[in-house]
């Protein structure tokens, strides 16, 4: 068995059998009681430890300013020491000369690095906050960073001392942070006569920082494996520490390393103190930081104190598993427990599940006798469930027949319905179509009075523009040459408007007429219709582009296909609010299998477009969407090629702008040619 097989049987286990169902719900709330009070334990835990750690490190940061406080002290006593003994006030008197090369002899004595007198004269070497003091009768002491220069006037050997290579960035420092005491001396008028110079090198002073770290931590202080460390810094930069190079070995000294940037930023920038976790060299550690200042309260450096991170860590990670452990067997002990004394409780609510899952899956199962007292409140229960199953079936089996009557007088109504709804919808189709040859007839009757009557009115005046062009053309004589070109033209215009109206008389009767339908090539017919279009559009601004890519020849009616190019660009120009682009495109009607069928024409505007529920409708009779417009213009450019056997599809884009296009076959479908517009419409 794998292991998903395992834990999908558990599962199965724990969803249908009542006695892990109840374990389960026995336990969740000892869980969940037992959760809160570990996840309390562990932040209170955290919290208090955390708390301790830094009030242990800022007391350890305590100790070692109260150190340095102490050694600056004693520094300073033996310096006063010094100018009250017997020698300094023998050379004092006698030999006032030889008191320089004698005091600076003195300082191994005095456990000094360095002690130089000055005469008075030299009181302007010194700030002046320094020299305020010393003519005050003041001793001070002070840390303060020299540089070589300034530590070879004090003592030859201390720039050696000072200096400190730094790891990884391949330089020497040469400055030094030193402990200064300056301590005043009068003659009997009380005027300054000497000032005596003294004081300790920091840099590379490895016995001091041990010295306060043994003081700072002591013996059986810190948790096992730990280490204390106590540092001196010159701005960021290690000058004497006991951190180790490798915490894991602990070997060396990570003398002339740098302090991570922020406690930089807060400890010399912001001159706070710094306490908390902080990265020291290649470790954590628990940390507290202050800043050195000089005689003047700027921060020049730090006096650090810390111990490691991970041993604190590992002791407070150690106590949260042998807790977790304990926890863990108490509920492993109580889950046996509460299982094993509620097992002969389990078994009979298990039985009445599997009874309920039974008849749930349409078995006819019962619960019976559970091996039980008789006055047993599972037993009572137990009984009573059987006989409700059995009132249960006998109901069942009532509303089964009468649920079987009921099919039978609903399927012999459903069935005589059915027949009725049949004729029903007969009739209404029959009277709907009734309805919509009425409409087409009325519409089609109306159609053949309008337009036999503007046939009529657009006959009169074009006899008369006729006649009276004929009687130009004979006044002017040899002159009309000048003009043949327009007279032609008007000539071929008064034509076309008799060939319209003579169609227009033509579908007002009742039967077909004879076109004459010939061989065309289709792009000179275009152009004569982008000629009649873009002489109609100047006063707009339209720009009509075409594109005349059509090889085939089609069987067509020259007039008539004129008529519906003219009519379906000047629609396109409108539905543009006349201006925008228009373009007409001519191409050969060709097949999926690459057969000639004729020719196309697209006709493409970019104007408002044609919604959705309008676009099924544009070809119906006296259907516009123009206030102008008559609602003929699409319905009878229809009829005119269907009746050659074209066809005219649109596609548009509400927004965007439409595109008919005109497909005419290269044969016409009908030998006598007749143009059934009417009909179509």
């Amino acid at each position: 068995m794998s292991v998903r097989q395992f834990f999908s049987m558990w599962i199965r286990r724990f969803r249908t059998m009542v006695r892990y169902r109840l374990l389960l719900l026995t336990s969740v709330p000892i869980i969940m009681t037992l959760l809160v009070l570990i996840a309390l334990t562990m932040y209170w835990t955290v919290r208090y430890t955390w708390q301790s750690a830094l009030m242990n490190v800022r007391a350890d940061l305590a100790v070692a300013h109260h150190s340095m406080v102490l050694l600056q002290q004693e520094q300073r006593m033996r310096l006063i020491a010094l100018t009250r003994s017997y020698d300094f006030q023998y050379f004092l008197r006698e030999h006032p000369e030889q008191l320089t090369y004698w005091a600076r002899e003195q300082f191994q004595k005095n456990e000094l690095d360095f002690v130089k007198v000055h005469p008075a004269s030299a009181i302007g070497e010194f700030s002046k906050s320094s020299r305020q003091q010393l003519l005050a009768g003041k001793e001070q002491t002070f840390f303060e960073v020299l540089d070589a220069d300034a530590l070879s006037a004090l003592h030859p050997d201390l720039p050696a001392k000072a200096q400190i290579p730094l790891l990884q960035e391949n330089t020497v420092m040469t400055k030094g942070l030193v402990s200064r005491s300056l301590i005043p001396v009068f003659d009997a008028r009380q005027q300054l006569k000497w000032i005596v110079d003294g004081g300790i090198l920091l840099n590379n002073s490895t016995q001091l920082v041990d010295q306060m770290r043994d003081l700072v931590y002591a013996a059986n202080t810190l948790p096992e494996g730990s280490i204390g460390t106590v540092t001196l810094f010159l701005g960021d930069i290690r000058v004497s520490t006991n951190v180790p190079l490798d915490s894991l070995e602990r070997n060396g000294r990570a003398v002339g390393t740098r302090v991570s940037q922020d406690v930089h930023d807060a400890v010399l920038k912001k001159g706070e103190t710094w306490v908390d976790r902080a990265f020291v060299y290649d470790d954590w550690y628990i940390s507290a930081y202050e800043p050195l200042r000089d005689h003047q309260g700027h921060a020049i450096g730090m006096l650090y104190t810390g111990y490691l991170e991970w041993p604190m860590m590992r002791i407070y990670l150690t106590n949260i598993v042998e807790l977790g452990i304990g926890i863990l067997i108490i509920l492993l002990i109580s889950g046996v427990i509460v299982y094993r004394g509620a097992r002969d409780l389990f078994r009979p609510i298990e039985r009445m599940h599997k009874v309920v899952i039974a008849n749930k899956l349409g078995l006819d199962k019962r619960i019976g006798s559970l091996n039980l007292t008789p006055q047993h409140e599972l037993q009572i229960l137990g009984q009573q469930f059987d006989t409700m199953l059995d009132q249960l079936r006998q109901r069942n089996e009532a509303i089964r027949r009468a649920s079987l009557e009921l099919e039978d007088k609903v399927r012999e109504r459903t069935q005589s319905l059915q027949e009725k709804t049949k004729e029903l919808e007969q009739h209404i189709h029959l009277l709907n179509q009734a309805r919509s040859r009425l409409v087409s007839s009325e519409k089609l009757a109306a159609l053949g009075e309008l337009t036999a009557g503007i046939a009529h009115e657009i006959n009169n005046p074009t006899a008369v523009i006729l006649g009276n062009v004929e009687l130009l053309q004979y006044e002017l004589g040899d002159d009309v040459n000048r003009v043949e070109e327009e007279l032609t033209a008007i000539h071929e215009q008064i034509d076309r408007i008799r060939n319209i109206t003579r169609s227009l008389l033509q579908y007002s009767r009742q039967g077909g007429v004879q076109d004459e339908v010939t061989w065309q090539h289709l792009n000179p017919i275009v152009e004569e219709s982008l000629t009649l279009v873009r002489s109609g559009t100047k006063k707009m601004a339209v720009r009509i582009d075409s594109q005349l890519d059509a090889h085939c020849c089609v069987e067509v009616n020259r007039h008539q296909l004129l008529q519906v190019l003219v009519n379906l660009q000047m629609n396109g120009v409108h539905a543009m609010d006349d201006e925008g682009q228009l373009l007409v495109k001519t191409e050969d009607w060709v097949n999926e299998h690459g057969e000639t069928l004729g020719a196309v024409v697209h006709i493409t505007d970019h104007g408002c477009g044609i919604s959705l529920d309008v676009l099924p409708r544009i070809f119906d009779p006296f259907f516009t969407t123009r206030r102008s417009g008559t609602g003929l213009g699409l319905s009878v450019s229809q009829g005119i090629i269907s009746g050659i056997g074209g066809e005219i599809s649109v596609v548009s884009v509400p927004g965007e702008g439409s595109t008919f296009s005109v497909y005419l076959p290269e044969k016409a479908i009908c030998s006598n040619r007749t143009l059934l517009a009417l009909e179509n419409l």
